[in-house]
């Protein structure tokens, strides 16, 4: 165990599990009323690794057991019977140590849909000023963004005449060059921004945890694994009173006067409820733990977006493929970003992205490319020895739903990630659509220079259905689960619109998993917005009681 600040005490005001992007938020906005002391419980480590402040160190933390869990899913139908890594990040700022840093709110339609299902303040209008509130943008303030947060968000600081191209083809194919995403339509092409500082990576423990880590009423604890939720029961009433949790081989209990909140994520979350009492009667009887309260939606309404990755070949252009083949390109890669914090050891991921519909039919975008200037088997494998570009398209709002389930009672088990990827007739015909959208761009004559040859899935692919087994073969996550503890009012809502747990009282979930519908990209934005708003939901309540 490792205390960032003082010794903990064993009774708290609040106590967050889990210190990934919401849990920092949680802690910072929490902590600034003195007379509320709170407690951050973080499984995982100090996020003192040296790649991740690299953003191209994402290459070293993804599928590192030092900064990810490495869930892997289930054996998928829709994958062609394939197992997937699931990427999920540990330590401090959780995934927003190990993510694309991509900033990336969503639709107006995403959050409006929200609130026509019920979730009363959670519509475009309401959240954009929450977002503004968070964000420190390069540019400063103005209608659609903030300044004086501490997100930082940046334009890229690398460049590549591929992409530019690429965009002059989106655009003669239908998609209009934009100057940005984040103003509620997306529908267009542009560079993506960035959570980045100067070229480093800009984590939610960097924005929001370490500058209150000084904080008497603050007490952070890392390689603390919460292991089960603790209740009080009344006849009329369940309350959530405190944590068991383990260190190394010891085992001791934190206790909550007010609140507890589940900040551990769209895996973790709903794997702690269960492991709890909370969630599906007959999986809680299948594992003989105590039914505290019957909620069949929790881990239930998992999905995420699937990307399908096409390469292609290029000629007369450099790509990183190149630029990364010899040590000599290495060296000068990593002398230019020491010098200038610039070059390709600033990249995410992906830089370049799009969205557009799949078909005219459809009221706003619904699928969305991520452009990369390289390409690979597969991730964590060597870049190709040949010049390409990889145009990954994703299906925005995906209808099949999965879910997360517990494969065991005791916490340190992993439980069963099932995605369900491709599961609906619509994702089918999406998936098609992209790939062929994708196939009408790099045709467009604004890259005939660069001579593209598709690689995969390959040219001879021309029937629909060999297009979809092509995407069961080349699809994979984008690192975006949600819903496994999803906001509102019907069957399978686990969390009110106040993000508390439906029938107990003092426990809150405020993270991802909450989202009733995925938004239309990125969800790191998104997770600090909810954590804001659920910050100003618990600040409401202790008024209330002080008054």
């Amino acid at each position: 165990m490792v205390a960032e600040t003082k010794a903990s005490k064993a009774t708290f005001d609040y106590i967050i599990v889990g210190a990934g992007t919401a849990g920092c938020v949680l802690a910072n906005r929490l902590s600034q009323d003195p007379n509320c002391q709170i407690l951050l419980l973080e499984a995982g480590g100090r996020d003192d690794y040296f790649w991740i402040d690299i953003p191209v160190g994402y290459l070293y933390t993804i599928g590192n057991p030092r900064t990810d869990w490495c869930y892997q899913t289930e054996v998928d139908e829709g994958l062609n019977g394939r197992r997937i890594g699931y990427a999920r990040g540990k330590g401090l700022g959780g995934c927003s140590s190990i993510n694309a840093m991509i900033y990336m709110r969503g639709q107006r339609s995403d959050y409006d849909h929200w609130a026509e299902l019920g979730n009363r303040d959670w519509g475009w209008d309401d959240v954009l000023p929450i977002f503004k509130h968070s964000e420190h943008y390069q540019h400063g303030e103005d209608a659609w963004h903030g300044a004086s947060g501490e997100l930082r968000v940046e334009e890229r600081r690398v460049n590549w005449e591929i992409l530019d191209a690429w965009r002059d083809a989106a655009e003669a194919c239908g998609i209009p060059k934009i100057a940005e995403f984040n103003r509620g339509d997306n529908f267009g092409n542009a560079y993506f921004q960035m959570n980045q500082r100067r070229g480093v990576r800009w984590s939610a423990t960097k924005a929001f945890l370490r500058p209150v880590m000084s904080r008497s009423n603050l007490t952070v604890l890392t390689d603390t694994h919460t292991r089960r939720i603790l209740f009080t029961e009344h006849p009329d009433k369940i309350q959530a009173t405190g944590v068991e949790v383990r260190t190394g081989d010891h085992v001791e209990a934190f206790y909550a006067r007010h609140e507890i909140l589940l900040a551990a994520g769209s895996i973790g979350s709903p794997q702690l409820l269960q492991l709890s009492g909370v969630g599906a009667s007959k999986l809680l009887n299948e594992y003989e733990l105590p039914i505290v309260r019957d909620l069949p939606g929790v881990g239930e309404n998992l999905h995420d977006h699937l990307q399908i990755r096409s390469i292609f070949k290029v000629s007369n252009t450099v790509t990183l493929n190149r630029r990364a083949r010899t040590w000599l390109g290495k060296l000068a890669m990593g002398l230019e970003y020491l010098a200038f914090r610039s070059g390709p050891l600033t990249m995410p991921p992906s830089q370049l992205g799009a969205f557009a519909k799949s078909d005219p039919g459809r009221k706003t975008a619904n699928i969305e490319w991520h452009v990369q200037p390289l390409s690979l088997d597969r991730f964590g494998e060597p870049l190709h020895r040949f010049d390409a570009i990889t145009p990954s398209v994703c299906n925005l709002q995906p209808t099949s739903r999965g879910h997360v389930r517990i494969t065991s009672p005791e916490p340190e088990s992993y439980p069963a990630i099932t995605l369900n990827y491709l599961a609906t007739q619509e994702d089918c015909r999406v998936a098609v659509q992209g790939m062929r959208f994708t196939r009408r761009i790099m045709a467009d004559r604004a890259l005939a220079r660069f001579q593209p040859m598709e690689w995969l899935p390959g040219p001879q692919l021309t029937s629909d259905d060999e297009m979809l087994d092509a995407a069961r073969n080349l699809g994979t996550t984008i690192f975006h689960p949600v819903g496994t503890c999803a906001m509102g009012d019907h069957e399978l809502a686990v969390v009110d619109d106040r993000l508390r747990v439906r029938g107990v009282r003092g426990l809150r979930v405020i993270d991802a998993s909450v989202m009733p519908r995925i938004t239309s990209g990125n969800t790191n934005a998104p997770t600090v917005m909810i954590a804001e708003q659920g910050a100003r939901f618990i600040a409401k309540s202790r008024e209330r009681e002080v008054g």
